[in-house]
């Protein structure tokens, strides 16, 4: 009837949200129709997108593969490395051992030069001794150089009994007796040749040293136009030092300096008022 108001009876909240569910299950489940006339064109941007990341992924892989191929060389590298490493702490544990058996030689060494060294100075001071009582035991002793051979005939104590005494002008009261004398080296067939060293002990030693005196004031002498000297008997070593200090006596005299040498072998220098004692030339 007209004017009459549709009846709608109202519906009640569990019915809403029924209905509701129902409806968005239907739209869930049917498909949507796509018209290409009203749809969109597909966006080209988004399909070229999609190739340059194939593009740059692979080129990803690429170097990943590359850097994995260096590692794996690096790794090689480092393994040789490390050998090498083991191989020179070997050599340097090799060269330490070395160094350390040569610093024990050189120590072993130093104490043997060390020891050497005392024992050349024990040597020199022993020779010195030596050469010392050497001397000593010569002390009675004298050398007459120049008398011919087989002059003294088969006695030469006796000969030189009655010889020295007038030949240096001297008496000697007691008379000059002799523990020994003899002449010293092989015998010579020669006579023409020089003439032996006659070495004699004297019994008494005022009498050498009155004899030595005598000949370093007075001589040489002379028997039958023959040169006669007499020297004291010294040690080799004595005679040597004597002989290097008599050829150091011509450079003293061209520097005005005054000298004597001294038994058994000790030159006394004086210069400019002060004097001084040497017992060795090198000095």
């Amino acid at each position: 009837m007209p004017g009459n108001k549709p009846n709608h009876k109202p519906v009640s909240k569990p019915a809403r949200q029924l209905l509701f569910s129902e409806a968005l299950q239907h739209k869930r489940l049917t498909p949507t129709k796509i018209n290409p006339q009203t749809s969109p064109p597909l966006n080209e941007s988004t399909t070229m997108s999609d190739k340059d990341q194939s593009t740059t992924m692979d080129r990803i892989l690429q170097e990943i593969t590359t850097v994995s191929r260096r590692i794996e060389g690096m790794d090689v590298s480092i393994t040789s490395l490390t050998l090498e490493t083991k191989s020179m702490r070997s050599d340097i544990a090799g060269f330490q051992s070395r160094v350390t058996g040569l610093e024990q030689r050189m120590g072993s060494l130093e104490t043997q030069i060390n020891t050497s060294q005392e024992r050349e100075q024990d040597f020199i001071y022993l020779r010195s001794k030596l050469t010392d009582m050497e001397d000593r035991s010569r002390r009675d002793n004298i050398r007459v150089l120049g008398i011919t051979e087989n002059e003294e005939g088969s006695d030469m104590q006796a000969f030189l009994t009655s010889t020295l005494p007038k030949m240096i002008s001297l008496d000697f009261d007691p008379p000059l007796e002799f523990q020994r004398a003899h002449r010293i080296g092989p015998k010579r067939s020669d006579n023409s040749s020089r003439p032996r060293p006659i070495i004699a002990c004297l019994l008494r030693h005022n009498q050498t040293r009155q004899i030595l005196q005598v000949a370093r004031n007075h001589g040489p002498f002379r028997i039958d136009q023959h040169e006669i000297r007499i020297t004291a008997d010294y040690s080799k070593e004595t005679n040597e030092r004597r002989k290097a200090f008599l050829a150091l006596r011509p450079r003293l005299r061209k520097l005005e300096m005054k000298y004597g040498l001294f038994d058994p072998a000790r030159m006394w220098v004086t210069k400019n008022g002060v004097s001084k004692d040497f017992y060795n030339p090198t000095n």
